[in-house]
């Protein structure tokens, strides 16, 4: 067994013997995006596992040791994963866990100190924490990200977006049920052999492989007329977790709708940009601002190829982040731009924009910054836009899923009714 060994400030390590000994558990947001960023660390020699569990045990456990009045998103993912540790699965003194840290103000941040927290309150704090981050936060023996691991996580995030872009336009309608899933499945093994090849990591493949994504989805035979488009917004946790918004996307599906999701690359390319206004409001490096835009015009050029391949394949496009801030404009400031900022009032714009008028806005308990630029808008967005059909539809611990299904059936009520107008 890998001896225990501790920094300086009594902070456990994740050592080079617990790389080749431990099973590294990490908590699920994004199915798709994470499950290509699993395959990319498990080739490169950690054994990793996603937590695809959703069930109310989860929700006792994180109660068990997060207060109720921290956002809640942080009691589901420390829930998540001390179940994961107790469900007998796993040998617990083999297990590590994965979770990501940025280092900003949202209190996501603090999400690593609860979990150590949390094991040492259950008697698990001889398990290892690892941070997942890119600010040189915390360090570990056996755990670094290379620079071909980050690259390869960043296309893993993007080919993760148009893969969901697309599928979500045919699985409602799919003739074979089952077969969009599959077909994604296919891809990812697909994209993970071209990236273990060394290939689909520069911008003239990952174009090819945008366009080969693409054209697969596209040979899904589909049936039906139309359904009504649901846009899905929020924080970003509960607004792509399944467990955290109680499978919302299948709930869509079962009542005829057709879910509309923004991606993740607006929130990658935002959380880029941030850094340039800091610059530009409070001061600081001219060089940290060049780097930064030089970052952000090459996601917004692998952006534009992907609404590219999008176009071309017949598929319906999202629009660029630069149209996001063209969007906000008389909204509210750049400036605004604690956890999802700005963007969250923006992706609610360009889905109305493209002709997307019924949208569920995900509230978890506690998330301030979610409440102000999503719930917080709604009455301005419908002022200037009277057939938005927005609703609001809050996630805690205390909310049953009856009364959010109920809510979730009065917005498709009226959409159907707007439909047919």
């Amino acid at each position: 067994m890998a001896e225990l060994v501790y920094d300086k400030d009594g902070r456990l390590l994740f050592t080079k013997e617990m790389k080749e000994e431990y099973t590294i558990l990490f908590p699920t947001m994004l199915p798709v995006h994470f499950g290509l960023i699993a395959k990319v660390f498990a080739a490169e020699g950690y054994n990793v596992e996603m937590l695809t569990t959703s069930h109310r045990g989860i929700v006792d456990e994180g109660l068990k040791y997060v207060h109720n009045d921290t956002c809640y998103p942080a009691l589901l993912v420390i829930g998540q994963l001390i179940d994961a540790v107790k469900s007998g699965k796993y040998d617990p003194h083999k297990v590590a866990l994965l979770i990501t840290q940025t280092g900003g103000g949202c209190r996501a941040s603090n999400y690593i100190h609860l979990l150590r927290k949390a094991l040492e309150k259950a008697g698990l704090d001889y398990i290892p924490v690892v941070s997942l981050n890119l600010s040189g936060l915390e360090k570990n023996p056996g755990f670094k990200l290379s620079l071909g691991m980050m690259l390869k996580a960043v296309f893993g995030m993007i080919y993760g977006d148009i893969i969901v872009q697309c599928a979500n336009q045919v699985r409602p309608y799919e003739v074979n049920p089952g077969e969009t899933d599959r077909t994604i499945a296919q891809l990812e093994q697909f994209l993970l052999d071209e990236m273990t090849a060394g290939r689909g990591q520069s911008f003239k493949s990952m174009v090819r492989n945008f366009d080969y994504i693409v054209s697969a989805l596209k040979a899904i035979p589909v049936q039906g007329e139309p359904k009504v488009r649901v846009g899905v917004v929020g924080e970003i946790y509960v607004k792509f977790s399944p467990l955290g918004n109680n499978n919302l996307e299948e709930f869509l599906l079962t009542e005829g709708a057709e879910p509309v999701v923004p991606g993740l690359t607006d929130f990658i390319i935002f959380k880029i940009y941030n850094r340039e206004v800091d610059v530009g409001i409070y001061g600081g490096l001219w060089a940290k601002k060049m780097l930064c835009k030089i970052m952000k015009g090459y996601v917004e050029k692998c952006q534009q190829a992907m609404i590219d391949a999008m176009k071309n394949g017949g598929f319906r496009a999202p629009g660029t982040f630069e149209d996001l801030r063209r969007l906000i404009q008389g909204y509210l400031g750049e400036g605004n731009k604690m956890g999802e900022g700005w963007l969250l009032t923006g992706e609610m714009l360009e889905l109305i924009d493209s002709g997307i008028n019924n949208i569920v806005c995900t509230q978890p308990f506690g998330c301030l910054p979610n409440h102000v630029c999503g719930r917080g808008m709604m009455r301005r967005i419908k002022t200037i836009h009277p057939d938005a059909n927005i609703v609001a539809i809050d996630y805690d611990a205390g909310a049953t899923k009856v009364n959010q299904e109920n809510r979730l059936k009065l917005m498709l009520a009226t959409a159907r009714k707007l439909q047919n107008s």
